[in-house]
């Protein structure tokens, strides 16, 4: 079961901006955060990643599109950039699988995108994304138990200074 952390926003070196208590567990252990848009507006979005020093956005979702104004993949691609951040969608680890996710998990192309995720992951400070706001209710959790199997701190942003540890 995640554990909730209330935490604040760090002025020193780490994470670049990333909250204090996280800044020195980081340095033991490689990180992955991931978050859900879903109710939030794109500023206050890219006001949460950059709480969190995120530089790069990938897009979990199976189809990248959204009822949300902002969060379609072509809106996505074009604002997280003027904020410094980056975007990729990976459709292999997106969710609405025949089977279902948990199944996914086992295929060989749910391995390879998670590998090309670690890959990314070790570059720069990067979030998973996809529409629901806790894991919980998402495929995300699929995900973040497999990249904390393979030793990453998975860290669940639910909120201005809040986060969920896997």
């Amino acid at each position: 079961m995640p554990l909730c952390r209330f935490l604040r926003p760090a002025h020193a070196a780490g994470l670049a901006g990333a909250p204090q208590a996280l800044q020195s567990a980081s340095r033991l252990k490689r990180a992955v955060y991931t978050i859900g848009y879903g109710g939030r507006r794109p500023e206050d979005f890219v006001s949460l990643l950059k709480q969190f020093g995120i530089e790069q956005v990938v897009d979990v979702r199976a189809f990248p599109t959204s009822k949300y104004e902002g969060f379609k993949r072509e809106e996505l691609e074009k604002f997280l950039p003027q904020h410094g951040i980056s975007y990729l969608w990976m459709e292999e680890l997106g969710g609405y699988r025949r089977g279902g996710y948990e199944a996914y998990t086992r295929e060989k192309k749910f391995r390879e995108g998670l590998g090309r995720l670690e890959g990314i992951a070790r570059e720069k400070p990067t979030v998973i994304m996809c529409l629901e706001g806790y894991p919980s209710g998402c495929h995300r959790r699929f995900i973040s138990r497999e990249l904390a199997r393979r030793g990453w701190r998975v860290l669940h942003i639910v909120g201005k200074g809040r986060i969920l540890e896997e």
